[in-house]
């Protein structure tokens, strides 16, 4: 770094940033191409801070008490370190620059506070509310990944990043720029906070963000995204247990899915919904585990020695209501939505409830009405919003606590109950109990587990861009062993280093779910690869209600993204009796072996995007595989809606793709038997065809192929006007 007589020039290997000295960027170059980052037209100042009120006893009389913020107007170097001065405060900003050949961080390591800043007011830490450490005017570029905070096109790519959970890292638009910026927040961390601000060639930009992973000691989030078990696809279990983990293997295997996420409710004891959230002990493992944690590790080795990569499935911020951590003496490190004071003592025998802070807005929903007092919980049924304020029709002991007599002034509060079923309550995040219950976890993850998903990671209290991260972050931090992935019902910047899968959808029903792989994943896929990023194209059920056609239609377009899917297989049974069984893992293992390989094209990938045209994976007659276009047969069979039907041509020949919907049968067909041929596989076994003159008679089942050397018009009408007969 250094200071000329009219700039500030900060340099490294890759990129010079210089800075007038008022403060205002001037100049970003990547110096691999000459090529200038910022928008020239957007003199914005490069930091500012924030107050509450002024504190300066003259500002404070000269302008409004109100939060106000206060620019940049000047800046000297002095060794290491930037000094900044704003506009109207008498003290100066420290940040501590660090030129590494990849990156430059700068660091807020302090204030300096002359003698008169402050006047007579006995103060003598800045009262600076929050600190915009930095925000630089990017010109906009072909990708802008809003989570990475990071632009770029063919060329080049810059991001301001967070080196901790602290720094919040954000962005906004100008007519001209993406303006990246990272601001420092009093109440959750001011001093020493440190932003990273990274310009390279594209091609280079992933090794940048590695090397600063490695120098902070974070998660390995570059190395998982080229790990190649980034875009395997997995089977998602509730069900799986010592005694049927062969059937497990088995349906893996014949699915091609090497991977297999299996949901906490698989191991542990959950009565209802997430009431057993939390209880993650050796006494709370299911009875199918007989040795509790060394069962669960024979389980998970047995899973590994068959080729299948296990992962684990929890919540780590939901606490339940049947667990320890609420009855029969709820926690003190349970969250509450609003802080109470008793203002009148509580009996054991007391029903109304007289505090000194407002309740208008207290919940109301009944699964919600809810406080705690000490280790006591007591529901409501009605409060008060106007003084006295008092919670009404009050049942004590609520959730199998323990009744007890609590004192005037007692603090307490409005317990934070979870919006989904109502069955757990959040921790509190700024208490012990995160880190508590993430010990537990890691303990879990060490008996062999390999790639994690956080579920319930939006259970959190405000700051949300700190405490998602964050929570997740007190998980990962535990662990022996680095995850190869992980992926999570929420995210937020800081996340990048280990979310490196981003996240799933919930289930889409059958009747929708074709329109809502479009709506959600597809829509996402091309804004999470603009953050170097995929997302998973499931959860998808397996249930009689999916069919090969939704399944073929999901992996497509996740393909075109490269990205995975999940299938949820919970009830053995049930996946064993499904009729389209065997087409289902078919489609699967098809596409799990084309990503394994890497067969499909780059313009085959743009093809499949186009999501109106849906696309079959084919094994053909030389037994390899046969990307091809087809399309639904509306109305056939007259509408019956046991069959579905596409067609397609290929090699001079028009095809029919049918199958069964929801067992076997048989399809009568007005054409003449010798004008088709019905096969079970492209260039496979050919199935019998029933000639009675004019009509023709096919077996429904599995998905089959019909075909013909007749046009396709001919072959649809057919289709139309054909019947089916049980």
């Amino acid at each position: 770094m250094k200071q000329t007589e009219t700039s500030i020039i900060i340099e490294n290997a890759r990129f010079r940033l210089t800075l007038r000295k008022d403060g205002i960027t001037e100049s970003l170059v990547c110096l691999k191409n000459g090529e200038e980052m910022l928008d020239s037209e957007a003199a914005l100042p490069f930091c500012s801070i924030a107050e509450e009120r002024p504190y300066n006893n003259e500002i404070k009389l000269a302008h409004p008490n109100k939060h106000m913020s206060f620019a940049v107007n000047r800046v000297r170097v002095e060794g290491d370190c930037l000094y900044v001065g704003f506009e109207l405060v008498g003290f100066e900003a420290i940040l501590r620059v660090c030129e590494t050949p990849d990156y430059i961080t700068l660091r807020l390591s302090g204030f300096h506070v002359p003698h008169e800043a402050f006047g007579t007011l006995t103060m003598d830490t800045p009262p600076v509310a929050s600190m915009r450490i930095l925000q630089l005017p990017f010109k906009k570029r072909k990708c802008f990944g809003e989570w990475l905070n990071a632009i770029s096109d063919d060329r080049v790519a810059a991001g301001v990043l967070a080196t901790s959970p602290y720094e919040d890292i954000d962005s906004y638009k100008t007519p001209g720029a993406n303006v990246l910026c990272a601001t420092a927040w009093q109440e959750t961390k001011l001093r020493d906070t440190a932003v990273a601000l990274i310009v390279s060639l594209r091609d280079e930009f992933l090794d940048c963000i590695e090397q600063m992973e490695k120098d902070f000691g974070l998660p390995n989030g570059v190395e998982s995204r080229r790990n190649p078990h980034i875009n395997r696809s997995a089977l998602w279990t509730s069900g799986i247990n010592p005694s049927n983990v062969d059937v497990y293997i088995d349906l893996a295997k014949r699915s091609g899915l090497t991977h297999m996420l299996i949901y906490y409710a698989a191991i542990f004891k959950t009565p209802r919904g997430y009431s057993g959230c939390g209880n993650y002990d050796e006494c709370d493992y299911k009875d199918t585990y007989p040795h509790a944690s060394e069962s669960l590790r024979e389980m998970l080795g047995k899973l590994k020695a068959a080729g299948i990569t296990p992962g684990f499935h929890f919540l780590h911020t939901h606490i339940g209501i049947d667990s320890r951590y609420v009855t029969p003496v709820a926690d003190h490190r349970l969250r509450l939505k609003k802080r109470l004071t008793l203002a009148k003592p509580l009996g054991t025998d007391d029903t109304t409830i007289y505090v000194e802070e407002s309740l208008h807005n207290a919940p109301m929903h009944p699964d919600c009405r809810v406080l705690r007092f000490g280790g006591e919980l007591i529901s409501y049924e009605s409060c008060t919003t106007e003084p006295p304020y008092a919670f009404t029709g009050c049942i004590r002991g609520h959730w199998n606590t323990n009744v007890c007599t609590h004192e005037l002034g007692q603090i307490g509060g409005i317990m934070d109950v979870s919006e989904y079923s109502a069955t757990s309550v959040y921790l509190d995040q700024e208490t012990s109990l995160q880190d508590e219950i993430a010990q537990k976890l890691a303990h879990v993850y060490s008996l062999g587990f390999e790639f994690l998903y956080f579920d319930g990671s939006e259970g959190t209290s405000a700051p949300f861009n700190l405490h998602v991260s964050n929570a997740q972050y007190r998980v990962i931090r535990q662990l022996g062993t680095p995850t190869l992935f992980c992926e999570g019902a929420a995210k937020t910047h800081f996340g990048w280093h280990w979310m490196s899968g981003g996240n799933a959808f919930d289930i889409f029903p059958a009747p929708i779910f074709k329109e809502k792989i479009v709506e959600f994943p597809l829509e996402e896929a091309p804004r999470m690869a603009q953050d170097f990023t995929r997302l998973n194209f499931g959860w998808w059920a397996f249930d009689n209600t999916m069919l090969p056609d939704m399944y073929e239609y999901g992996n497509a377009l996740a393909f075109s993204y490269d990205c995975p899917v999940t299938v949820m297989m919970n009830d053995p049974a049930a996946v064993l009796s499904h009729p389209r069984l065997k087409d289902h893992l078919e489609i699967f293992r098809r596409w799990e072996d084309a990503r394994a390989q890497n067969i499909i094209t780059e313009e085959q990938k743009l093809a499949l995007r186009n999501f109106s045209q849906e696309h079959t994976l084919l094994i053909n007659e030389e037994s390899k595989y046969e990307l091809c276009p087809y399309t639904r047969i509306e109305g056939a069979a007259g509408g019956d809606d046991r069959i579905t039907a596409y067609w397609m041509t290929r090699r001079g020949r028009t095809y029919a793709v049918l199958f069964h919907n929801t067992g076997s049968g048989k399809l009568v067909l007005p054409m003449k038997a010798d004008s088709l041929i019905y096969e079970e596989s492209l260039g496979g076994t050919r199935l019998s065809i029933e000639s009675n003159g004019d009509t023709a008679a096919i077996a429904i089942g599995d998905k089959h192929y019909l075909s013909t050397d007749a046009s396709h018009e001919i072959l649809i009408d057919a289709i139309h006007r054909a019947v089916i007969e049980d």
